[in-house]
Parts: C-alpha cells; structure tokens; sequence
C-alpha cells in the first residue's frame, strides 16, 4: 500500500472517529470543529516537541550543546513549543481512570497560553462540555503508534483534511481558510521568499506562512531571523486556526482580523504601512466576489489600474482584479507575488481586461501557471497561479526574448501549462507529487537562466536512482528467498499427498504437477532475465558513480545508459508478479488435494500438509513481492522524472515545449487580447505513449472508486432516512 493510501485510511479512520463526538454529544460542527482541531494541536504539538528534545540530546550528548537546563529559545529554534508537562499528549493519556479530562484539557490548554503570548486566548477551552468517554476515546484515537511518529508533513495533511471536513459540515465559510499544500508549495517555489516582509491579506490557516518556513529551513536558514510574517483574515475563528498553526511550527505573525477589501491596518516596526513596502505577497483570496462597495474603494491608493467594473448598484462586478491589483500595489521595488485566482480572471473582458492590460505592460507579470480541476478539497473548478516580480530586468532593446541571462526580463510572460501533470490521492483530490513540483519549478529556473539549478535537480535524481538501483538485488533476493520456500513447502505437500491419496485425486495430482510445471518454467525465464538486469545495474553503477562535479554530457549519457535497464525493470516486475499469481494458485491446488484434517472422510490419513503455514508462506511471498515491485518501480519512477525533463529541455535550455510552457512577448499578449491563459499559447501535446501503465492499478483505483461511491450512497441514505425521521414520516 503506497503511502498516500496510509494516510488517506489514517484521515478516514480518525474523521470516523472523531465524528462520533457530534452524533453522540448533539453539538453542531461549529461548535465541535475547534475542540478537536485542538486535540490534533496537542497530538502535533507533542511530536515536535519530542522531536526537538531528542535532537537537544543528541547534540549534548556529541558535545554540541552544553550540558544545562533547556529553555524555550532550545525549542523555538527547532521549530517546536517548550510544551509544560501537563499539556504533553502522553501526560493526558496517562491520567487516572475517572480523570476529569475534560477539565485537564482546559488546563493544558492554559499552561501553553500562559507560556506562549502569541496563542493567549486562541486555544480552545470548551471540552468541559464533553462527555470523559468521549474525549478518552477521541484522546486515544489519536494516538496510534502511526501518528505518534508522524512527520510535519503527514500532520499537516491530517490537519488541512480536517479543516476540510469541517468545512463541508458548514463549520467555516466555504473551505476559503486553507490552501492545498501542493499549491502553496507551488507558489513558494516560484517567488521564494526567504527574506524581508511576507504578507497574506487572506492567510486563512496560514498555510503560505508554515511553506515559506519550510522553503527558509531547507536553505539552512531560520526563519524567524529571516521573514516578518503579516497577515489579515476576516473571521476571528480562522485567525484562531493560523495562530495555532503557526505555534505549533515554532512560528510568529502579526494576524490582524480585517476585511482586506476595505482595510490596511498594518504597521511595520518603523511605523511604515505595508503598501509599497513588501518583500512577498501570497494569497489564495475568495474567488468571484461580487459584492464590494465601489463608493468605499474607489480612491484607494491599492488601485493603481482603477476600477475593474462597476454595476448598476455601485458595486465591483467581480472582486478578483481588486485582489489583484492590491497585490501588486504592495509590493516593494523588487518585491515578488504569487496567489491563487480563479482561472476566469486571465482571459476576462471590459473592464477587467483593462486593469489587466496596464498590469502587464508594468512588465512585473512573471510566472502564469494553469491547474487542473479536483485540486481543492472544496472547489472542484480549475484555477492559475499569478506569479509578479518587480525585479526583472529592464526590457532588451527591441521587443522580443533577448539574449542571455535567461529570458524573464521585462517584455516577457512563462506561460506554463500544468493541466496535465498530477497526481491522484482520491477519486476527488489531485495533486502533485513532490518531484512533479520539483520538475515544475525547473522549468521557471531554465526561464530565469538558472542552469546549474536545472542540472543538480538531474543530479539529484541521478544519485537517488543509483541508491534505489543498489537495492534492487537484495529486494529480489529477498523475493527469491521466500519463493523458494514456498516452493520447498508444496512439493514436500505433493510427495506426502501422492503416497497418501488413493487412485480417485489422481486427476488433481496432474493438475497440481501442471502448476508446478508452469511455475518451474517462468521461474527459469525469470531467473535469466533477472541475471541480465543484476549485472546491467552493477556495471551502469560501476560506470556512473555519482561525480562531486557532474558534466552536462554526462548526464545524458547516465539517462541512456539506464533506458534499457528501466525497460528491463518493467519486464522483470511483470514476472515477479506473475511468480506470484503461480505461486499462490499452486497452494491452492495443493489445498484442495491435501487429507482432510478430519479424520474419516475417505482422503487417507498421516499426510504432513500444513494449510495454515502454507497460507502464511504465501502471505509473506505476497509482502515480499510488493517489497520487490516497489524498489523496481522506484528506480524507473526516477529514472522517468530524468527523462521527463532531459526529453523536454535537451540542452538545459529554455525551449517552448508544446503543451506545457512557452516565454511570450508583451506584443503576442496583447495579439491574444491580453490574454494571460496559458492554454492559450502553449498548444497541445504531441501524444505519447505511457510504457508505465499499470493496468492492475487502474484497475484498484476503478474499485476503490466504487467503494467511494458506495460509501457515500450510504452515507446519503442514512441522512435521507433522519431528515424522514425529523419530519415524522
């Protein structure tokens, strides 16, 4: 089972749980949705902690450290709360039988406020209302060994599906509180903000804040001795959520509730205002507003480019170029944006296409991403990504790309299509795997002239994939080894049986010696092309072993070298699977023609066949099967990310690419009526042919399509069934 299929199970089964407190307490969703995002605070806020304190001691114990009695700064710099014992996950956990839970998570709630000034007053306080089984049931639940190793990343994912949930429920306003992280992601990627002021006029859950930390960390950086974080949101409940989220990554912002349509109410420490003064604007602002006052913004000093529209009852037609013009207008000299809009904004007419317009001929337009549908938990539309940057260089003479230092200086616009890169985590969620983001923000380096940054992702990928190719023999080893057992244990089975069973299993002896047979055969074919791939790979690691100083021409030559070896790894897991399918038919077959173990039934007596530890056997070849197929298909998986981007940009040049992306000029733009959809201008792909398809797992997703679908037909007729009830029919 991949790992995205663990944690969507994981999310499942503790929604399922946590759910029960609303049905069995009668509390709507708005008045649950912060008592168990608070549990999943302490649970996540307790594995940081841990791991933090057992880098400190690790570090005291290497003599890094000083040996000396821990402070909150220890903690903060490892991005993690000082957390007092009483608010830990397992102190709760560990309370007497018949403790007033309710009353100790009040307390621990209290003790982190009261230690942490940035969360006083946010965290929630109100479980006194619950039952203790309850609150002991849903304390518990969230402490599978599973979540108490968790990562970051995983809790953040739990975190993010929750706020999901509750906002289907009708807890928040429209799921408008949070970002899908492989957006966000995106974004950072693109302007990188490692410095200076950051601000969100619609942080949400501030998302955009914990990615940009996490982009500052892996740069070795700290974060807080880098960025200023501001924010402003207008509901008090989701600016509880950001504080949270930022506390529990070790982080401080400056989240102030406002409605950012109307108000500016930040300072910076020198008493300037954030207009005109930002290093990085991120947002993922509500799409489509209709509704602003056009009397109360109209002299805004944030609309530069004036109005987009106004209707008959003075109001903005469509707040999207609000949004955007505020964006931009906030930035400082060399200040870069990036936000998430509707994907209606890049090609709309009359009066936005105006704004639009003035907007790119300011030259600061950088980066325009498409994506697809499904990537939100709440909106099932497509949408872009807006990326500006007022640092570009200054327009070459004459309009056109111009030469050197890359082409994103002023006259020109990356317009990159990624509708067709994802991938699927449910049947109603995309997103992009981390090196689909990867492979993405490669190509805006080409586009920035960053060919080293091109060449040592290649790299990167090159040193991953000789790692992964050196365990390829011991995983299949490992396969082997268990195969061979099987096959030890059923033809000890077959023998037995044959002195055992009289004339009557004749017929099934055959059929059982067929098998084994066949078995015998695609073994002996696996075992030749399993030798040719073993030495290919010993030999392309011998003749490729990761260079301090990786040559262009180097890299291509390691790619093609591997081609015939992924082709090959495809071959040889189509066998390991089929060794499989053999394997365990032949211990049916064996099954069926064993002695009863009940005494009497005519089939003999004194055969040694053990069902039970035959069945285990198959069990443990199905585990190391999946062991094997996984590290086969994680070499050719990276082998494919190489040639994904060695195919589309040969030269480690910036190329258009059709289908995906292409650098245009100011003049194509304003051709295409000021268009900025990348749809537009890339075209369409050639097709190509997936050697990868993997029909079987078509197939597993086909069914748990189906058993989504089922579920949810159940779930619709159980609340169908309750509002009959309500009405007494």
């Amino acid at each position: 089972m991949s790992a995205l299929q663990n944690i969507s199970k994981i999310e499942d089964s503790l929604w399922e749980a946590a759910d029960q407190l609303r049905a069995n307490s009668k509390l709507t969703s708005s008045e649950y949705c912060m008592p168990v995002l608070g549990v999943i605070f302490l649970r996540h806020a307790t594995n940081r902690y841990q791991a933090a304190l057992q880098v400190i001691q690790a570090e005291q114990a290497a003599g890094k450290m000083p040996k000396r009695p821990l402070v909150k700064g220890d903690f903060i710099k490892r991005r993690a709360l000082m957390l007092p014992e009483i608010a830990r996950y397992d102190h709760l956990l560990k309370l007497p039988s018949g403790a007033n839970l309710g009353a100790a998570l009040v307390e621990a709630m209290n003790a982190i406020e009261a230690d942490f000034e940035p969360l006083a007053n946010q965290l929630p306080k109100d479980y006194d209302r619950f039952d203790n089984k309850l609150l002991e049931d849903l304390l518990r639940n969230f402490d599978s060994a599973a979540l108490r190793n968790a990562s970051g990343d995983v809790f953040g994912r739990i975190y993010e599906y929750f706020l999901m949930k509750f906002a289907m429920q009708g807890a928040q306003d429209n799921g408008e509180f949070f970002t899908p992280p492989s957006l966000v992601q995106t974004i950072v990627n693109v302007i990188e903000p490692d410095h200076g002021v950051v601000f969100d006029p619609a942080c949400g859950s501030a998302g955009m804040f914990v990615q940009s930390s996490h982009f500052i960390e892996h740069e070795g950086l700290d974060t807080m001795q880098r960025v200023s974080f501001y924010g402003q949101e207008k509901t008090g409940t989701t600016i509880r959520l950001a504080k949270m989220n930022l506390a529990v990554h070790g982080l401080e912002g400056d989240i102030r509730e406002a409605n950012s349509f109307y108000d500016d109410v930040h300072r910076l420490q020198d008493g300037r205002a954030l207009w005109g003064n930002c290093d990085f604007v991120m947002a993922n602002p509500p799409f489509n507003v209709d509704m602003v006052d056009a009397e109360r913004v109209k002299d805004d000093r944030r609309l530069p480019f004036g109005l987009p529209g106004v209707n008959k009852d003075k109001r903005v037609s469509n707040g999207n170029y609000l949004w955007i013009s505020y964006f931009h207008s906030y930035l400082s000299a060399k200040g870069r944006a990036g936000f998430v809009m509707s994907s209606q904004a890049s090609s709309a007419g009359h009066g936005e296409k105006e704004v639009r317009r003035k907007l790119v001929e300011t030259g600061d337009v950088d980066v325009m991403i498409a994506i697809r549908s499904n990537f939100f938990y709440t909106r099932t539309v497509p949408c872009e990504l807006w990326h500006f940057d007022k640092s570009k260089p200054p327009l070459p003479q004459g309009e056109g790309r111009g030469e050197g230092g890359g082409l994103n200086h002023k006259g020109n616009v990356l317009m990159l299509d990624a509708r067709n890169i994802y991938r699927k985590v449910t049947r109603k969620i995309y997103d992009f795997s981390p090196e689909q983001q990867a492979n993405l923000t490669a190509v805006v380096w080409l586009y920035r002239g960053q060919q080293d940054r091109f060449l040592g992702l290649v790299q990167d990928y090159l040193a991953r994939l000789g790692s992964e190719a050196t365990d390829v023999k011991p995983a299949l080893t490992r396969f082997e080894t268990q195969l061979t057992a099987c096959r030890d244990s059923l033809v000890a089975a077959f023998v037995d049986s044959a002195i055992a069973l009289e004339t009557l299993y004749a017929e099934k002896q055959k059929t059982f010696a067929d098998a084994m047979a066949e078995w015998a055969e695609a073994a002996n074919a696996y075992a030749a092309d399993r030798a040719t791939l073993v030495d290919g790979l010993a030999a392309y690691l011998k003749k490729f072993a990761v260079s301090p100083a990786p040559t262009f021409d180097i890299q291509h030559a390691a790619r093609q070298a591997f081609d015939p070896l992924a082709a090959a790894e495809r071959g040889l897991i189509k066998q390991i699977d089929l060794l499989y399918k053999l394997a365990a038919r032949a211990a049916q077959l064996a099954t069926d023609l064993s002695p009863s173990p009940l005494a009497g039934e005519g089939r003999g007596e004194g055969a040694s066949f053990d069902r039970r530890a035959t069945s285990k056997l198959i069990k443990q070849l199905d585990e190391e099967r999946k062991a094997a197929v996984e590290q086969l298909k994680s070499a050719t998986y990276l082998h494919r990310q190489i040639a994904w981007l060695q195919d589309r940009f040969p030269k480690a040049e910036m190329q258009d690419v059709p289908g995906l992306c292409k650098v245009v000029s100011r003049a194509e733009i304003e051709a295409a009526d000021w268009s900025l959809t990348p749809g537009r201008y890339v075209g369409v792909a050639p097709t190509e042919v997936d050697e990868d398809f993997d029909f079987e797992q078509t197939l597993r997703d086909i069914h748990v399509e189906l058993a989504d679908l089922n579920r949810e037909a159940v779930d619709l007729a159980a609340k169908i069934q309750e509002n009959f009830e309500e009405l007494g029919v």
